[in-house]
């Protein structure tokens, strides 16, 4: 038995629609499916209803945050109609589009003419973000890849790149809880600080840390797991997965992640077992 807690669709930065996101999973064998887009619930419901049941769809969600630099913070089993999570999404929702007019004028500024409109095509109806500023640049001629959009001009210290400064961590684990949902500290291999990473987690409001992830090494994956334990959190992890692009990340279903944390989730949001 499979189980999938981390990928993103068309209603975010993946490239599947969220009924090709539950076809996918069910070729990969999987039980239990978590949509965890990027500052949105929108995929949610659809993905619900192509799976009917099979594989279990876990409402999720992938919160950008703040902390010395760019956190995520995933959220498992929370109702994607709260109230006060809607409100802050639809802050965030505004912040991404100041965040991408801004990233345009900065790559304006080194030789790079690339106008909103052909940022908003690529994201169509989806919440904005950098994949979407990578797919135009790809498409107006000046990167060669989606890879080389972020390597030259809109990863962290790029002459594109812009800081967006949201919730703490700390904060968004705090909105996820009130929306009945379990708070993890997602990829914390990621942050290249485990100072920083025990910072956020002993701030209060964690359940679980992403262990298992296609950015960190076997040893990591023990490091992060020996922290889960001696914390007191669920060791949980996922692919990540947004869609065939870039083409060496894993697909759905490719972390190893015992089924059983599913369970161990559910419990920590207070739900009955299925």
């Amino acid at each position: 038995m499979k189980i999938e807690l981390h990928c993103h669709t068309t209603a975010s930065d993946g490239r599947h629609t969220p009924e090709e996101i539950v076809e996918l999973a069910r070729a990969a064998g999987l039980s239990a499916l978590a949509i965890t887009d990027h500052d949105t619930t929108a995929g949610i419901r659809a993905a619900r209803e192509a799976a009917r049941g099979q594989p279990e769809i876990i409402p999720g969600i992938e919160i950008s945050c703040y902390q010395n630099r760019e956190i995520h913070v995933l959220g498992y089993f929370l109702d994607p109609d709260d109230p006060a999570l809607t409100e802050n999404l639809a802050s965030m929702r505004t912040a991404r589009e100041h965040r991408v007019r801004a990233m345009l004028e900065q790559l304006q500024a080194v030789g790079i003419t690339l106008s909103l409109e052909q940022v908003l095509e690529q994201a169509g109806s989806a919440i904005l973000g950098r994949p979407h500023v990578a797919r135009a640049l790809v498409a107006a001629g000046h990167v060669s890849s989606f890879d080389d959009a972020f390597e030259r001009f809109i990863g962290a210290g790029k002459p594109g790149y812009v800081v967006r400064r949201n919730l703490t961590p700390v904060q968004a684990a705090a909105v996820i809880r009130r929306a009945g949902g379990v708070a993890v500290l997602a990829h914390p291999g990621l942050y290249q600080s485990d100072a920083l990473v025990s910072e956020i987690l002993k701030g209060g409001g964690f359940s679980g840390l992403e262990a298992h992830h296609h950015s960190h090494d076997p040893k990591q994956v023990r490091r992060y797991k020996r922290l889960a334990r001696r914390l007191g959190l669920i060791a949980t992890g996922g692919s990540d997965y947004h869609g065939p692009e870039p083409a060496h990340k894993p697909s759905l279903g490719q972390i190893p992640v015992p089924p059983e944390t599913v369970e161990l989730l559910r419990q920590a949001a207070g739900l009955a077992a299925k």
